[in-house]
């Protein structure tokens, strides 16, 4: 009796819902809404003519043949590695002439060891970090003069250039020494984490943008679902430690909204995956084996509104993405809440948000495009880099000061590479 009650209440609200919405479905479908104030203007930002890049050229054991031995690597949520360093190549911001350059890049593709599942282990990666960057001070005299406080890496692991997928080991490891003074792209993004340094510009995880593209349906096809998500609500033994699932925020949602008919939840990932988020209104964006995962981008670049459960994150290009504007942020403890909490949200409010997702723009930014395209995150990881120049006198040492130990760090990450 009650979960028919239950049935007949989800029945009423989706009408009540669609009554209000449905009716402006195709005008919403022809208007978009420009990101107003700052975050507008920085995420239409151009960074060419801002900044120069000086791309070291590494032997190709540091990168081109790792992918060579397992081209998994170009499909995987960490590629933005590979795909940056492809990127910068050709770019206008590169500059043959490391005496004019702003940044100096070193790429080395750490995330490129998977295991027959696919998944990468980061455990010789800051062995071939260590490497790369003693080759670098020993070929050219740029990252002595810094320490690298001039030089960038882009380190996409779950804890970044802490190079761990365990949390507990990570924070025990911290971020590499020899890269405590540069600045780190990485996904991972967690307020007053050990694993995120200041200065980091973070970045969304990489989505296959071809493959999202040919998932696309018509734009005016009814938003039918109000809440979605696929995926785990327990680890499933790949964290000892159980990661951030231990938090029970993903446990929640399935033990309190498993039979609520307003919420399309499950562990199953269908072929149709990308065409329900497309005729979803919600998509939940819960911390899993890290705060964040690919369902943001998937979110966005399909106009289903992120509901962010993930407490402290740092989201990507929060300084040009106004993520208060265009997603839902729901506390960890408050899961049970949630069907409250998005039924209450007014129906004003939530056309907007979709206004603002079906900005071109915002969609750009998540992706990592082959070719590039204006906006896309490779700029807005550029236009991160412009934001912090000029660099600080003090980053500038005198011959032979120094700041960084060369030796610290746990023995095994000290081994050749």
């Amino acid at each position: 009796m009650m979960g028919a009650k239950i049935w007949i209440l989800g029945l009423l609200l989706l009408s009540l819902f669609y009554d209000g919405i449905g009716a402006r479905e195709s005008e919403l479908n022809r208007k978009t809404e420009r990101i107003s104030g700052s975050a507008g203007d920085v995420l239409e930002d151009d960074p060419v003519g801002r900044l120069k890049v000086f791309v070291y050229e590494l032997p190709n054991k540091y990168n081109k043949k790792i992918l060579q031995k397992d081209p998994r690597c170009l499909t995987h949520m960490f590629a933005a590695e590979i795909f940056m360093h492809r990127f910068l190549l050709s770019s206008p911001v590169r500059t043959l002439n490391p005496e004019e350059a702003d940044w100096f890049y070193t790429p080395v593709y750490t995330t490129c060891d998977l295991t027959p599942n696919g998944l990468p282990l980061p455990f010789k990666s800051p062995r071939m970090m260590r490497s790369a960057i003693q080759l670098i001070s020993m070929n050219w005299p740029y990252w002595n003069r810094t320490e690298g406080a001039d030089h960038f890496f882009v380190v996409p692991h779950d804890f970044g250039a802490c190079f761990h997928y365990q949390e507990e080991k990570a924070i025990e490891r911290g971020i590499l020494h020899l890269l405590q003074r540069a600045t780190l792209v990485q996904t991972f993004g967690q307020r007053n984490h050990v694993c995120l340094k200041d200065g980091s510009i973070t970045i969304p995880p990489y989505a296959p943008p071809q493959k999202m593209q040919a998932h696309l349906i018509p734009p005016d096809t009814p938003r039918s679902i109000f809440v979605y998500f696929r995926g785990l609500f327990y680890d499933v033994g790949n964290d000892p430690e159980g990661g951030y699932y231990a938090r029970g925020a993903r446990a929640s949602v399935w033990e309190n909204f498993k039979n609520n008919p307003l919420f399309d939840i499950s562990t199953e990932h269908p072929a149709t995956y990308y065409e329900d988020m497309q005729r979803a209104v919600f998509c939940l964006c819960p911390l899993g084996w890290a705060p964040w995962s690919p369902r943001l981008v998937e979110a966005v670049i399909f106009g289903c509104i992120p509901v962010v459960i993930a407490d402290d994150i740092v989201l990507p290009f929060a300084d040009a993405i106004p993520w208060e504007e265009i997603g839902v942020f729901v506390a960890e403890k408050d899961v049970p809440k949630l069907d409250t909490i998005l039924t209450s949200i007014p129906t004003e409010v939530i056309l907007r948000k979709q206004r603002l997702l079906a900005n071109p723009s915002m969609k750009q930014a998540m992706l990592f495009p082959q070719p590039a395209q204006p906006g896309d995150a490779f700029h807005q990881i550029l236009n991160g880099l412009a934001r912090k120049l000029p660099h600080d006198e003090r980053a500038f040492f005198r011959p032979g000061g120094k700041i960084l130990n060369w030796t610290a760090g746990p023995v095994g990450d000290l081994k050749p590479w």
